[in-house]
């Protein structure tokens, strides 16, 4: 059975969206990223990055989120979109990885994490994360779903951070980005997606931010203590 490396940020809950849509069977293999156990050696051995989520399918090792919906929707033949959108579908799926998700996660960082505030970093992370949302909104305005008439890995993809939008952004982001609030109702409406939420019943997270906490999260404030 195929195994599956989790938390509840964006990233892995694009997984488990796509795992509950699909029907695979999975095991759900809690990772407490707020006690550290991504940096345990059986999971770097895994993934050298230290980061969820991983699967394990027999022989075949995947991480990085984005990479799993790829490589589970070729598997399954399942919410892959036509032939003629693989351009599409690439370009979305790294626009989400290499823009949405990282200044998103910064934006987030900063503004309720940093140990002190640095407004420079929280105006260009912030700034960033409202740019790429801007042109997803405005992507999604003639259209239903990321490309167009079918829901595919691209929209999961899209969810998993949509998820983070009023805590990165504030309460004015649904207002502001319309065309991906419906879209984030739309999946929402699923079933899938509720019992993709549902892992959160499935394993007590730590919740508090404390001290072991910052340094599994955080390490780099371990080199301002030296």
């Amino acid at each position: 059975m195929l195994k599956f490396h989790y938390s509840l940020a964006p990233n892995p809950m694009k997984v488990a969206l796509f795992l509950e849509e699909s029907g695979l069977p999975y095991e759900a293999i809690a990772v407490d990223t707020r006690k550290g156990e991504q940096h345990q050696p059986a999971f770097t051995a895994l993934n050298p990055n230290a980061k969820v989520p991983v699967i394990v399918d027999g022989d075949v090792t995947v991480f990085d989120s984005n990479a799993i919906l790829l490589y589970l929707a070729e598997k399954t033949g399942q919410f892959v979109p036509p032939a003629g959108e693989r351009g599409a579908t690439l370009s979305w799926l790294m626009f989400v990885a290499s823009g949405i998700g990282p200044f998103t996660g910064q934006c987030v960082h900063f503004k309720h994490y940093a140990p002190e505030p640095h407004p420079y970093a929280i105006n260009r992370y912030d700034f960033e994360a409202w740019r790429h949302w801007r042109i997803l909104d405005a992507h999604l305005a003639a259209k239903a779903w990321m490309l167009g008439d079918d829901y595919s890995i691209v929209d999961m993809a899209v969810w998993g951070w949509a998820r983070a939008l009023p805590f990165a952004l504030g309460a004015e982001a649904w207002e502001q980005l319309p065309n991906v609030k419906r879209l984030f109702d739309a999946i929402n409406a699923r079933p899938a997606a509720a019992r993709a939420a549902a892992l959160k019943d499935r394993h007590a997270f730590k919740t508090e931010m404390d001290a072991e906490a910052q340094r599994a999260m955080f390490p780099q404030n371990e080199r301002l203590k030296a």
